[in-house]
């Protein structure tokens, strides 16, 4: 009788993804900041129009970059594996390229009608730029994504993979944990204020 609810517990704790999830969340993190740098440098360096805080929410994070980086993660991670190519043309890199456009894209188009429906504007305008819709997206900006998004799968998803992986389980379900709180004293703030 000890073993099967011994083995009803470990099937529990086996089921239930919370270390998986407070990587999601780190992760999340991780790429809303830096979609918040990237932001920055652009305005202030590139542009030249300085500083302003280009979040939605009032920390240092674009949280629109943290999902599109999810996203990424989980519709791509299949693909990114596969080795698709006649001989030994692998054409892989480029169908992520692609895919990575398309989801930028996308979910870009649907956050710019999210932030126009909770803050009565979107955070950008491509008015002036070649090949947009109503300003909310552009062909411009969705290649400069693409390229931001081979960085994220090929160059730094591999390396915060191995940091979250040489944390203790208690370790990165508390820091995921302080991060989702974080982010959500933010968004109430947001919404309340």
């Amino acid at each position: 009788m000890m073993s099967i609810t011994t083995d009803k517990n470990r099937a529990k704790k086996q089921f239930f993804p919370l270390p998986t999830l407070a990587e999601y969340m780190i992760y999340f993190f991780l790429y809303s900041v830096l979609g918040w740098i990237y932001e920055v440098v652009l305005e202030v360096f590139i542009y030249r129009w300085g500083f302003s805080n280009r979040g939605a929410l009032t920390g240092p994070y674009c949280v629109i970059y943290g999902f599109g980086a999810l996203i990424f993660l989980i519709l791509l991670k299949n693909l990114k594996t596969k080795r698709i190519g006649p001989g030994r043309l692998n054409l892989t890199p480029l169908l992520v390229f692609f895919a990575i456009i398309l989801i930028a894209t996308t979910v870009e188009l649907i956050g710019s009608y999210i932030m126009e429906w909770t803050q009565g504007v979107w955070m950008w305008d491509y008015s002036e730029y070649f090949c947009n819709f109503q300003g909310r997206i552009a062909l411009n900006p969705s290649v400069r994504f693409g390229i931001g998004g081979m960085i994220i799968l090929y160059l730094l998803q591999p390396l915060f993979e191995r940091l979250t992986g040489r944390l203790s389980k208690k370790v990165l379900c508390l820091t995921g944990g302080a991060i989702a709180l974080l982010l959500l004293v933010d968004f109430l703030h947001m919404i309340l204020t």
